[in-house]
């Protein structure tokens, strides 16, 4: 009798725990519904600090000051802003997360949008040049299953943590209709960029289908799907609700909720004085000096314009990447959320920010050479190289400092939830396992 009545009490326990861990997880979604004015209020201003885009912050216990204007409001906004014809809603953001996880997407159905931007990697995948089509694992551990022509991705995954600020502006507005995406900036906005990976041989396509019949496919795959049918109903209304415009729309209402808005920065630039160590404090005044800023800009640290600097090219492509217009011309990328969205550059050569750091010095010409550094592509002339680039003013001394401070600019406290299963009953993520 004890032992049954026992069993209940952890019964009823276990069942309590689940059900707060549901509110909770509710609670969350609830926060990112879009407000009358427009914009979606993912967290409220921390105790102590402002608004939106908040003041300065101060001192730092024995650590000095921040040098005057080098803060410019550059902590994120804490709220995005969804375009008008796509207001972020909790059931659409959950709808986005079961087509980002599901492999129907996909032509051989191997493949998800998660396969190569997991929350384990920061919503990246760990790797320098992705695996899509035919692969098997995950992360750095995901290896060619079939040997077949496919090959991988030619460039390196970008996380899809806070896109919803791409192209934000150094007074904080964003133009979701406008915001640059990839490596070259060849869409704008969430809602393409979504539906362009669809389409990649390499990414997600693979041989099942000509491109040309890729969203035709994609379309009829999940019109064939009750559960998806009836969600995108009752989300979008309307006949043929399931279309690929809602498609997009789903998948980038998800993305754009992905938010780390709270880094140790961005509550100093809050009003914290104690969010940042000596160090940190140091590494963002030399960051300002030497004119890092002068490309990474802004509270995303990125003026999201295409530079060239020479990265040399990722031996395993087995050809040289020549960019966005021919010209080696990469997009700037956000120094946010690095510690978990590495190895670095547009196809991953540089395996930790020193590594990065000392390419500048490089580029510069005031040392960074040595066993393992990386070398400037031959490809590149230097007069081709970015001016900015090579107008920094990088030393031996600013390098660990510089490194300090972007450990400030890291905030994994983003969703990171998984579904149980998806729609298609295909598995979770892809062959990830």
């Amino acid at each position: 009798m004890k032992n049954l009545m026992w069993c209940f009490i952890m019964i009823t326990f276990a069942g309590l725990l689940v059900q707060c861990e549901a509110d909770e997880q509710n609670d969350e979604i609830a926060n990112l519904v879009d407000t009358p004015n427009g914009n979606n209020n993912l967290n409220p201003p921390p105790p102590g600090g402002g608004g939106n885009n908040g003041g300065n912050g101060g001192g730092n216990a024995g650590g000095g000051v921040i040098d005057n204007n080098v803060l410019d409001d550059r902590g994120l906004p804490l709220n995005v802003v969804s375009p008008a014809d796509n207001a972020l809603t909790a059931a659409k953001v959950e709808l986005g997360r079961l087509l980002f996880w599901d492999p129907v997407l996909s032509g051989e159905q191997d493949v998800s949008c998660a396969t190569c931007h997991h929350p384990d990697f920061g919503y990246a995948d760990g790797r320098a040049l992705p695996i899509g089509v035919g692969g098997i694992g995950l992360g750095p551990a995901r290896r060619d299953g079939v040997n077949d022509d496919i090959g991988l991705v030619q460039r390196n995954s970008p996380t899809i943590v806070n896109t919803a600020f791409n192209g934000i502006d150094e007074q904080g507005n964003v133009n979701p209709n406008q915001a640059p995406m990839f490596w070259d900036n060849r869409a704008n906005g969430l809602e393409e960029q979504a539906l362009l990976p669809l389409h990649s041989f390499e990414e997600m396509r693979g041989h099942a289908f000509d491109e040309d019949e890729t969203l035709e496919v994609i379309v009829a795959r999940i019109n064939a799907i009750a559960a998806y049918r009836n969600q995108f109903q009752q989300i979008f209304g309307g006949n043929n609700a399931v279309n690929s415009i809602n498609i997009g729309q789903a998948i980038a209402a998800f993305e754009r909720s992905i938010v780390a808005n709270n880094s140790p920065f961005d509550r100093y630039a809050r009003g914290d004085e104690n969010a940042l160590n000596p160090q940190q404090i140091q590494g963002l005044n030399r960051f300002d000096a030497v004119g890092c800023t002068d490309c990474h800009s802004g509270s995303m640290f990125s003026d999201y314009d295409l530079h060239t600097l020479g990265v040399p090219d990722n031996p395993l492509l087995g050809f040289s990447d020549v960019g966005a217009n021919n010209r080696y011309e990469f997009r700037t990328p956000s120094l946010r959320n690095l510690n978990t969205t590495g190895p670095y550059f547009h196809n991953g050569v540089a395996g930790d920010l020193t590594d990065v750091l000392n390419f500048y010095r490089r580029i510069q010409g005031n040392g960074g050479g040595g066993p393992g550094n990386l070398n400037i592509n031959p490809n590149v002339p230097r007069n081709q190289i970015d001016q900015d680039a090579r107008n920094l003013r990088l030393n031996n001394n600013d390098v660990q400092a510089i490194a300090a401070f972007l450990q400030a600019l890291n905030d994994e406290s983003f969703d990171q939830q998984i579904p149980a299963s998806v729609p298609s009953g295909l598995p979770v993520g892809g062959n990830i396992r």
